[in-house]
This record gives C-alpha cells, structure tokens and sequence, in this order.
C-alpha cells in the first residue's frame, strides 16, 4: 500500500469521514460550556505544577487494567488549564485562522518547539502515570497533539490506537486532557471497557479504509448490548486508554470548540513494528521520541 503522501491535517479531514454516522444536527447547535474564571498560571508555575506527582491509587492502576482505560480526577489545577487553553487557542489560530465550522483540527509533535507544551507532554505528572499504569519502569513520548473538534463537528469514527501506532509493545498508553469542561452534547472521548468488547472486534482487519469498519465495530457492540463510557469530563479530569482500548467520540454539537491536549507514552525500549500500515505509517515522521526516558517517582499513595 502507497505511503501517505498529504500532511497531517488533511490526514485528519480524510479520516473524518470513516464515521459511518456524522451524528450532527448542525441546524441547533447548542451553547458550549461556560468558562472557568481561573486565572491563568505562569508559564514557571505551569511547569512546576507538571513537576508535582499525582496521587495516583493502586485501585485506579487495577480499574486501567481490567477496563484499558481510567479517568482520573483533578489532575491539573483550573489555572494551569487556562493557561494551557490560551496556549493551544493561540497555536491553531495562528495555524487555521478563525472560523472552521465542522472541522477537526490538530497540531502534534509542538513539544519540538513550544516550551509550555513541552512542559507538558515531558511532564513528570503525567510520564509518572503513564509509567505506573502500564507498570514498567520507565516511558518515552511517542507524540503530542493539540486536539480541537469545531463546532459541528461530526463523530470519531471507532478506532484503537494500537492499529495508528507503529510499535511492537503493547504497552502504551495515550493521555486526553480537557482543556474545558466537557459536556455530553460536546463529544466526549467514549472508552470501551477491555473486558466488554466482543472477541469479533479484535479480528477486524487493523488498516481501516472505509466507513465498514465503524459500521462493524458499532453493529457488533449494538449486537453485545454493550455501551462505551461517554461520560461527561468535568474541569481537571484526564483521560488515559491503552493502545487496545476501542474508543470513539461523538459530535460537537454545540457553538464552540471541544479542545484537549493529548500524547502517547510507550515503555522505554520498545522497538518500531516490523509491519507498518497506512494507519500507523512507518514511524519516521510522526515518531521522533524524546530522549529523555521518563521513570515514575517513588512516593506513597493514598
């Protein structure tokens, strides 16, 4: 199969359309939510905010391995988030302009050239989750992004990251960190629970091309009875799935960007896959790791 020749935001506009259901009324599109009157933190405060570690629970470790996924509370403080907010809004503005009603925009690998964001995904907070949720000893980022589904928006289509990611380890896990509260007319990330998915699923072919593979994936899960956690993120609250973790977002229906920040962590050592896909390329323009391993703290845990 030819390599991908665009960038990677026509990327995201082709993949786009692999939701067999867009899911959009853009006819009513809905307030979004209000705005946190937080002061935004420094940019020496968001670093050393980052530094801290999280009180991460050995029943929260437990719940990601049985489920390949956990949402963890009050991970980031209101100001760090404002401050984190203004940062992204700036960068894809800068890059898109203004206006880009049903689109979904991205910007990936700025810890290369922006230091606040660089702070972020090089972070000890969360390479120290990372790290102690995949239980090995040391994590390295696979990449950033910068995430933001416009207003009207359709869905995600069903995916895993394990068929985007060229590596040969399981072990890798992918924060999703809200810049805002996110309520359910805005799309949430919606996990599937590891132990609920249907063993047809994973049999699927890894290199989806066309809407059949999110028409299989939902059949399969309306067929099961089973429905993905899609709650609402409340301010502070972060997401980390692992690689085989389906998941899926529905549309932003309301009047305003729903924007995260995301990276991908892998365990230290681990190796490009011998079989790349168009998915999940070759590794050689998405890929460049930090050298910098990040290893998880010793400190007591409540």
């Amino acid at each position: 199969m030819a390599p991908w020749e665009g960038d990677d935001q026509e990327w995201w506009d082709w993949y786009m359309t692999l939701a067999a259901d867009p899911g959009l009324d853009r006819a009513d599109l809905k307030p979004g939510p209000e705005l946190h009157d937080a002061a935004r933190a420094s940019a020496r405060e968001v670093s050393a905010a980052l530094d801290e570690p999280y009180p991460l629970t050995d029943d929260a470790v437990r719940f990601f391995h049985r489920h390949g996924y956990v949402r963890l509370p009050a991970v980031l403080p209101p100001a760090v988030i404002a401050a984190l907010a203004a940062r992204a809004h700036h960068m894809l503005e800068s890059a898109y302009g203004r206006d880009n009603p049903g689109r979904f925009l991205a910007r990936k690998q700025l810890w290369l050239t922006d230091p606040m964001l660089r702070d972020v995904a090089l972070s000890r907070r969360l390479g120290d989750i990372a790290a102690r949720l995949l239980r090995v000893e040391a994590v390295r980022l696979y990449h950033d992004n910068i995430l933001s589904k416009e207003p009207g928006c359709g869905r995600t289509p069903w995916h895993r990251d394990s068929d985007h990611y060229p590596l040969d380890s399981p072990a890798v896990v992918t924060s999703w960190v809200p810049l805002h509260d996110i309520p359910t007319e805005m799309g949430p990330l919606a996990c599937l629970a590891r132990q609920l998915t249907p063993t047809a699923l994973h049999a699927l072919p890894a290199s989806p091309q066309e809407r059949s593979y999110d028409e299989h994936v939902a059949g399969g899960l309306r067929a099961a009875g089973v429905v993905p956690d899609a709650s609402p993120f409340a301010l502070g609250e972060v997401s980390f799935q692992a690689a085989d973790c389906f998941h899926t977002a529905d549309a932003n229906l309301t009047a305003v960007p729903r924007r995260v920040l995301s990276s991908t962590y892998y365990a230290d050592g681990t190796r490009i896959t011998a079989r790349p896909t168009m998915l999940s390329g070759t590794g050689r323009s998405s890929s460049r790791a930090s050298n910098r391993a990040l290893r998880p703290r010793r400190h007591s845990t409540p």
